[in-house]
C-alpha cells in the first residue's frame, strides 16, 4: 500500500527502521538508550518496541542487571525471523553458507567438484545450499534470498558468463533460469571480487569510503570498482577485469576473449608470480606460498617482493588513473601472503607511476571474504525486505 510523505504510518516507519538499524550495529539495547539515541520519548519509544516485538522483529535480551544505574530490559533484533545463504564458486568447489537476520553464521556446507565436471552444475548449487540450510536447521524453502558468486559475470544482454571460460557448465544462457527455477527462492548472482568488496564495504575499510578499488590477487587477477557507494559493473558486466589490461612489460595478448588471459594476468597472476619467485630461488607449490616465503626470505625474498610490487602497481596505475578512488584495498590470497611488508612496497611504487595517492591498505576480511561478500549482499536486500513497516505486515 502506498503511504504519502509525512503520513503518520510513513513517520513511524522511519522511526522503526532508525531503531532496527541501531540495534543491528550496536547489540542489545534498552528502551532508555534507544530512546536518546533515536531522540524519541519513552512513551514512543516504549510503543516503537511494543509494535517491533510483536511483529517479530525485536526480542527481549536479559536485562542490565549487574550495569551502574536501575536494571531494565534489554531488546535485539530477532535473527530468526529471516535466513540467507551465500555462495562462493570455483573450479574445484562450492563453499556455502546460511545467515540469520544478524549475520551470524548458523550453518555451513562444502561440496568438492572433482574432475571440474561441466554436468550437473544446477544439482551441486542445489545440494550446497540444501548442505549448508540442514546444517542450520533449515530447510530449503525458509531461506530468503540466496546469493551466488562466481568468478566473471554475467552479461545483463545475454544472460551468459563471461569473463571465466575455466568455469565449466556455467556459460548456458538458460543457466540463470535454471538455477532460479530449481532454488525456489529470490536469486542472485554475482561477481566473486564484487562480492569481496560488498564484505569490505559492510564491515571492512571500506565502510568510511564511497568511492574505492578492491584489487584481488590470487591465481587470476581481478578488482571490483565502487563509485558514489556503488559497484560499478559495466554494460556486459566486465568493470573491474583488470587481468585484461594491456601493461608494459608484458607482450601485447591478442584474442583475449578465447584465451582468457592478458596483460595484467601475464605480468601478476599466479603463474606469473610463481615463475618470478623461482627465478630468484625462491620455491614453492603455489604463489601465495611463494610470497608468504618470499616475505620470510631476506636478500632473494626482497628482490621478487619488490619485483611483484612493481607489477601491481603498474597496473594499479592504469586503474588509479582512470577511477581516481579514495581507497585500495589488496585482497586475494596471494597478494596479501606478502603481509606490510609487500603493502608498502607497492604504496611507495604507486606514488611515483601515478598522481593521485589514495590511502592502501590489506583487507580486513581474512577470512572467505567472497563467501562473507554473499551473505552480506543478500542480507542488504532482505533487511530492506523485512525491515519495512510501512509495507505489508510481516509474517
Amino acid at each position: 500500500m502506498a503511504t504519502t510523505p509525512g503520513t503518520p504510518r510513513l513517520l513511524r516507519a522511519m522511526n522503526d527502521r532508525a531503531a532496527l538499524e541501531l540495534l543491528l550495529s550496536q547489540g542489545p539495547l534498552s528502551r532508555t538508550t534507544l530512546g536518546h539515541l533515536t531522540g524519541l520519548s519513552k512513551p514512543t519509544a516504549s510503543q516503537l518496541l511494543a509494535r517491533l516485538e510483536a511483529a517479530g522483529l525485536v526480542r527481549r535480551s536479559g536485562t542490565t542487571a549487574g550495569r551502574p544505574g536501575p536494571n531494565a530490559q534489554l531488546y535485539e533484533i530477532n535473527g530468526e525471523i529471516a535466513h540467507v545463504a551465500g555462495l562462493d564458486v570455483t573450479p574445484d568447489r562450492i563453499r556455502a553458507a546460511v545467515a540469520d537476520l544478524t549475520g551470524k553464521v548458523v550453518g555451513r556446507y562444502e561440496l568438492a567438484t572433482p574432475g571440474r565436471s561441466a554436468k550437473g552444475v544446477v544439482d551441486r548449487v542445489v545440494r550446497a545450499i540444501e548442505g549448508a540450510a540442514a546444517d542450520a536447521g533449515l530447510e530449503r524453502a525458509h531461506l530468503h534470498r540466496v546469493s551466488i558468486g562466481t568468478p566473471g559475470g554475467f552479461d545483463p544482454t545475454t544472460g551468459r558468463l563471461r569473463y571465466a571460460t575455466h568455469l565449466p557448465g556455467w556459460h548456458s544462457p538458460h543457466l540463470l533460469d535454471e538455477l532460479a527455477a530449481a532454488i525456489a527462492v529470490p536469486l542472485e548472482v554475482e561477481n566473486d571480487v564484487n562480492l569481496a568488496a560488498i564484505a569490505e564495504q559492510q564491515l571492512g575499510h571500506a565502510q568510511e569510503y564511497d568511492n574505492f578499488v578492491l584489487l584481488w590477487g590470487a591465481e587470476g587477477i581481478g578488482a571490483a570498482i565502487v563509485i558514489n557507494g556503488r559497484l560499478h559493473r559495466g554494460a556486459t558486466g566486465g568493470a573491474g577485469e583488470v587481468a585484461f589490461l594491456p601493461l608494459p612489460g608484458t607482450p601485447l595478448v591478442r584474442n583475449v576473449s578465447r584465451s582468457n588471459a592478458g596483460g595484467f594476468q601475464e605480468l601478476a597472476g599466479g603463474r606469473a608470480v610463481l615463475e618470478l619467485a623461482r627465478s630468484h630461488g625462491v620455491k614453492a607449490r603455489t604463489a601465495e606460498a611463494a610470497v608468504a616465503l618470499a616475505a620470510q626470505t631476506p636478500g632473494a625474498g626482497d628482490a621478487v617482493l619488490a619485483e611483484f610490487a612493481h607489477r601491481l602497481a603498474v597496473g594499479l596505475a592504469a586503474t588509479v588513473a582512470v577511477v581516481d578512488p579514495e581507497l585500495i584495498v589488496l585482497a586475494g590470497g596471494v597478494i596479501t601472503a606478502g603481509a606490510e611488508r609487500l603493502r608498502d612496497l607497492i604504496r611507495d611504487e604507486l606514488a611515483d607511476l601515478a598522481v593521485p595517492r589514495p590511502r592502501l591498505l590489506r583487507t580486513a576480511i581474512s577470512d572467505d571474504p567472497v563467501l562473507v561478500g554473499a551473505l552480506q549482499s543478500a542480507l542488504l536486500t532482505t533487511r530492506d525486505e523485512v525491515f519495512d513497516t510501512a509495507g505489508p505486515a510481516v509474517t
